[in-house]
């Protein structure tokens, strides 16, 4: 039988996954989003789909 290495699990900051926590994706995306907004002029379109998916809920 052949003897292999044994593996090592290096925690980091007391992190054990590599996910992070939704409300700090979300702060971390939203400026990025706000950008593309202004740059490209897609404000109407976030208001049709906004309106769009009002209309499928029912309200």
């Amino acid at each position: 039988m052949a003897h292999t290495a044994t593996r090592t699990v290096i925690r980091t900051q007391g992190r054990t996954s590599g996910r992070r926590h939704p409300l700090v994706a979300t702060a971390m995306v939203l400026p990025l989003a706000a950008l593309l907004v202004v740059v490209f002029g897609g404000w109407d379109a976030v208001v049709t789909q906004a309106s769009s998916v009002g209309v499928m809920l029912g309200r």
